[in-house]
């Protein structure tokens, strides 16, 4: 199982640990993980832990987390929890998971199945609950959802919450989208924050427990990465990318996923189903985007027909038929605006597809986080009040989460 790739979730209150005296031997960054097995076992000696881990919970040569802590003296894993899309990445997007028992794995339960938070019979026996799944940045990727869920249930009962912190691939700097709504509020988007937040997964936690948006916080520590810096992309972090899910196959589909997951409330194919998911969208009836320019990105024009993907794709929105659209270029990465891009597109698609053009409301709102969007397409109105609204809420929150930090500007 040394391939595997897996991830942790750990919440807890406000509880920091420090990297006393310790500095990456090269330049790449070391992640949360690293940092643990490296300078501090004794946090989890002796101790009987429960995981919330994925594919992505593993160390720079694909060994995975419950793997390399079961190996450790004096550490005891009691169960492995994992998020959507399951253990080892393997399941589409919204698809339930459900497991059986496996001999070659420690007791394994899914908060993607019929619970999404731990059970008080799921914790018994374990001493310590760690996090450690690598995520996207993007408010609705549900595994800082189901590190709520596990925080919350932690803190009910009484049992302290590790995270073991990693990279924001999209950096620590860009904040883009409104403030979630909360009468918005649901599993896709969970915590009143920005559709791109600009935090770690330890720092994200950190806020959630601060501020309350869980009913009960727990005790937390994070062990934070060394060597990183907020104005890294992942690719500068010297970390091999292992699939956060089976769509978002590499660094540029993580970047520009923010703008095109919008597509997915309407009749127009995401690029589920290809080689490109979220990097090129199309319809069979779309032939013109092209034409379109942004300062910040290349409108390429293309042609594709999305096919079944087992556990990444089954029945993508139009399979087998040619679509033709766009794919998205970033050429300026430092500016480009992820979801005023996604907003103009969808308003763009709305002129040209006219009656071709389906939304689903409820789909748009909760990708978004509110029904302003829908509001301005309904209407066909320019979107440059509903932008002007949205940077003013970016600046307030980007105030807002340093207090946070655990990585702090230069």
């Amino acid at each position: 199982m040394s391939d595997f790739k897996t991830s942790l979730l750990r919440g807890g209150t406000i509880l920091l640990l420090a990297a006393f005296g310790c500095t990456p031997q090269d330049e790449s960054v070391r992640t949360g993980l690293e940092n643990l097995l490296d300078n501090h076992l004794d946090k989890v000696a002796g101790e009987n832990v429960g995981i919330v881990t994925n594919q992505t919970g593993v160390d720079r040569e694909g060994r995975p987390i419950w793997e390399l802590l079961q190996s450790a003296k004096g550490v005891s894993v009691a169960a492995v929890f994992s998020p959507e899309h399951g253990l080892f990445g393997e399941a589409a997007a919204g698809d339930r998971v459900e497991y059986g028992e496996d001999k070659e794995l420690p007791p394994l339960f899914s908060l993607y199945g019929a619970t999404r938070k731990p059970t008080p019979e799921m914790l018994e026996g374990i001493d310590l609950l760690i996090y450690d799944i690598q995520d996207v940045g993007a408010r609705f990727y549900t595994y800082i959802t189901t590190m709520g869920l596990a925080m919350e249930a932690a803190a009910e009962a009484d049992i302290p919450v590790l995270i073991l912190d990693r990279p924001n691939p999209l950096g620590g700097n860009l904040v883009s989208g409104l403030v979630l709504n909360l009468d918005f509020q649901t599993f896709v988007g969970h915590y009143p924050i920005p559709s791109v937040y600009g935090l770690t997964a330890g720092e994200l936690a950190l806020m959630i427990a601060d501020r309350k948006w869980i009913n009960q916080t727990p005790e937390i520590e994070v062990i934070p990465m060394l060597g990183w810096k907020r104005e890294m992309r992942y690719d500068q972090t010297g970390l091999p990318w292992f699939p956060p899910s089976p769509n978002i196959p590499d660094l540029e589909t993580a970047i520009v996923y923010p703008a095109t997951v919008l597509i997915e409330a309407t009749n127009v194919s995401e690029g589920r189903g290809t080689d490109r998911p979220f990097r090129q969208i199309g319809a069979p009836w779309l032939d013109e985007l092209s034409r379109k320019t942004r300062c910040t990105v290349t409108f390429s024009a293309v042609s594709f027909t999305p096919r079944s993907i087992p556990g990444a794709a089954p029945k993508p929105k139009h399979m087998g038929e040619k679509c033709t659209g766009v794919e998205l270029i970033v050429t300026e990465r430092t500016l480009f605006r992820p979801v005023e891009t996604g907003i103009w597109l969808l308003r763009e698609i709305s002129r040209l597809g006219q009656e071709k053009l389906k939304i689903r409301e409820s789909g748009l709102n909760r990708l978004f986080g509110s029904d302003a969007l829908w509001n301005c397409l309904r209407d066909r109105t320019e979107p440059s009040i509903l932008i002007e609204h949205m940077k003013l809420m970016e600046e307030r929150f980007r105030d807002l989460r340093q207090q946070h930090f655990l990585y702090h500007p230069l």
